[in-house]
């Protein structure tokens, strides 16, 4: 019996088949997200990127961790259209949140956040979520994400806020038209993974104040609004995974330090964690 595990932010989403007596096959394709995407359309994604054949690669069951598909309703509605692109009938669908407890904590209780292009948080009782704050995704939460920290970028670019070193160094990474910028904002889709994408900025001039500043600013707003919520945070570990929790876990580790909390693990993708929990 071979098992096709996804792990999927709004970004990226990591494939990983595991078959009997065999390593496991890696597969890659950009990010699902079916709050934002019709279920055509992530029919049409996977099959111009999964580079997945069947016959070589079959497949039995699938366990789908992904982002946006909290609801009942939308994980339904996924299962359905995983069905029909891999037509196979054991597939099961959970939430991004659920994944990073599982592949992060095992069987164990702790704090688990996820920081990458978006965010979100709960508190893990070593078998299922027992708390989780409301995730307000990207228009209105997502604190301390590539989204919330890349619109602070555009916002201090924009407004004149930068100084001129960081100016020059915005409009090397991504140009000065202002008006293109909002074409890609408002008029194409995923504008949070395009927001997210000025994280890129921050990662090459770490040791510059204000990138300091913005940094530290908002992971601090993802603790206030997340963490320091649950009164589990000063008692367990905190967990955290996603590209953004990864680059700037120093930052995260000196404000558990500030709060006196235990910082965990910090891993870019729980994938791996995710592997070890469906193959005991």
């Amino acid at each position: 019996m071979s098992l096709l595990i996804a792990e999927s932010g709004s970004t990226k989403t990591d494939w990983r088949l595991i078959q009997p007596a065999r390593k496991p096959v890696k597969f890659d394709t950009g990010g699902i997200n079916p709050r934002l995407q019709t279920n055509d359309e992530i029919i049409e994604q996977l099959g111009r990127e999964l580079k997945w054949n069947p016959n070589k690669h079959p497949v039995s069951s699938i366990v789908y961790y992904g982002a946006g598909v909290g609801s009942p309703a939308i994980q339904k509605e996924l299962t359905a259209t995983l069905k029909q692109f891999f037509n196979v009938k054991k597939i099961d669908v959970y939430s991004d949140i659920i994944g990073a407890a599982r592949g992060l904590c095992g069987d164990k209780k702790g704090i688990v956040s996820i920081i990458g292009t978006g965010s979100n948080s709960c508190y893990y009782n070593g078998r299922s979520i027992k708390d989780q704050q409301v995730s307000l995704g990207f228009i209105a939460g997502d604190e301390g994400s590539g989204n919330h920290m890349g619109k602070r970028v555009l916002q201090y670019y924009a407004y004149n806020t930068f100084d001129t070193e960081l100016r020059m160094a915005f409009e090397q990474l991504f140009g000065g038209d202002i008006p293109a910028i909002l074409h890609k904002l408002y008029k194409e889709p995923f504008p949070n993974r395009y927001l997210a994408t000025y994280v890129q900025l921050l990662a090459q001039n770490r040791g510059h104040y204000m990138v300091e500043n913005i940094i530290e600013d908002c992971l601090n707003d993802f603790f206030h609004h997340h963490i320091l919520k649950y009164r589990q945070s000063w008692k367990l570990p905190l967990y955290f995974t996603g590209s953004v929790a990864f680059e700037f876990k120093d930052v995260i580790q000196r404000l558990c330090d500030q709060y006196e909390l235990d910082m965990g693990t910090v891993a870019k993708s729980p994938l791996d964690g995710l592997v070890k929990y469906h193959t005991p």
